[in-house]
């Protein structure tokens, strides 16, 4: 393996080692434009360098963090049922443009994110089921406000499905 930080190594060799290790990220995944750069630095490369493999897999598009982004906000919204302002830190931790951050989340439907609150919230009453309902408020508006979710989302969500619940115990 070559040493990015010896002066005599051929600039050429340098390059071809960061794409490889910038291919082999890719390979396991889609990643943002900063991961690349920041797995580069990692390994010692120096930064102009690291610019260089980065810009030019960009130009072949195989990276765009737009296109990045709108997958991390699907995936982890529909499989983790992470609120915007979660997915924003996190997308901003990968290294995401705040302008792409914004774009891609102007296009989350709020009603949607209303909807996954709701599911997680039936799914954790099953195991807060038997607690007292001041419990079950605070362990479950708890929960949603870890997953992002702002404090009048969650109590409304909690309240809504205690109150479904409570209905729905009454009718057996």
């Amino acid at each position: 393996m070559i040493d990015p930080t010896d002066p005599d190594a051929d600039s050429r060799a340098v390059v071809v080692a960061g794409r490889t290790i910038a291919m082999d990220r890719l390979a396991a995944r889609d990643r943002s434009r900063g991961e690349l750069l920041d797995a580069l630095a990692r390994r010692k490369f120096p930064e102009d360098v690291a610019h260089v493999v980065v810009d030019q897999l960009e130009s072949e598009g195989l990276v765009d963090d737009e296109r990045f982004a709108r997958l991390w906000v699907e995936q982890r919204g529909r499989a983790k049922g992470l609120a915007r302002s979660v997915l924003r830190m996190e997308l901003q931790r990968k290294g995401v443009a705040p302008e792409v951050i914004d774009v891609v989340l102007a296009d989350v439907d709020p009603d949607l994110e209303r909807q996954a609150a709701h599911r997680l919230v039936q799914r954790k009453l099953r195991s807060v089921g038997g607690l007292d309902q001041s419990v079950q408020v605070r362990r479950l508006t708890a929960m949603l406000a870890r997953k992002g979710y702002a404090p009048q989302v969650a109590f409304d969500v909690v309240r809504a499905e205690l109150d479904a619940e409570h209905v729905a115990i009454e009718s057996t």
